[in-house]
């Protein structure tokens, strides 16, 4: 056999083992994550069912203070007291970014969670969960 035709077991060993951790690094490694949680198009279009009036907020308020101020602050600011032991900063409600989202999209947040967020699915009731969404809507309106 010439020269031209073989190839060196121990190059050849060396260039799959390159290739092969190559592969793996790509695979394995982690998937970038974005930077927005982007609920479903079928939850922009829910529309709330709970009518935003001071005895829906005032409930809301009280579900806020139960559930949620201890991450995302008195005020809705993101700044609670467990705030700080989070891998990721809890929503400001009090930004328009925030604010402009849709009450389905808000609805389908709190209801699915998302880590470090958890799911109020089993929490809190659909009325209960409109009532934040109330509640919540007003700390954007003392910006």
């Amino acid at each position: 056999m010439n020269k031209i035709g073989q190839i060196k077991l121990p190059g050849f060993i060396l260039t799959g083992a390159i290739a092969g951790t190559i592969t793996l690094l790509f695979a394995f490694a982690p998937m970038p994550q974005t930077k927005d949680w982007v609920a479903p198009p079928s939850a922009e279009k829910v529309s709330n069912p709970v009518t935003s009036d001071a005895s829906s907020i005032e409930a809301g308020k009280n579900i806020y203070k139960k559930n949620c101020y201890d991450c995302h602050g008195k005020k809705g600011k993101g700044d609670g007291p467990k705030s700080a032991e989070l891998d990721k900063n809890p929503q400001d409600f009090t930004k328009a970014e925030f604010q402009k989202q849709s009450d389905g999209a808000l609805f389908w947040k709190i209801t699915e969670g998302k880590k470090p967020m958890p799911s109020f699915k089993n929490e809190l009731t659909k009325e209960q969960r409109w009532q934040v969404i109330n509640y919540v809507r007003t700390l954007g309106k003392k910006n």
